[in-house]
């Protein structure tokens, strides 16, 4: 099993920046199933990057921890039964 698990961050709430503390993350654009082809996006030495689907812009906040988001809602989260 990997011990590194790649973020997903999704915007239901159609903000115009979202706010990571990753470099490495998934966008899903929307929560399931609404949303689309979850896509890997990499900061690199970018602060900023645009979601190819969605458009949404995610912009590296380094006072976030990995996997957290600004606004919090946008981190997408497992609903295990």
């Amino acid at each position: 099993m990997s011990d590194h698990v790649v973020p997903h961050f999704h915007n239901d709430a159609g903000v115009a920046v979202i706010e990571i503390g990753s470099q490495e993350f998934m966008c899903v654009g929307a929560n399931p199933p609404f949303d689309h082809p979850h896509v890997f996006l990499d900061l690199g030495n970018d602060n900023e990057i645009i979601c190819p689907y969605c458009s949404t812009l995610y912009r590296f906040a380094a006072d976030l921890k990995a996997g957290e988001a600004r606004p919090p809602e946008c981190v997408l989260v497992d609903k295990v039964a």
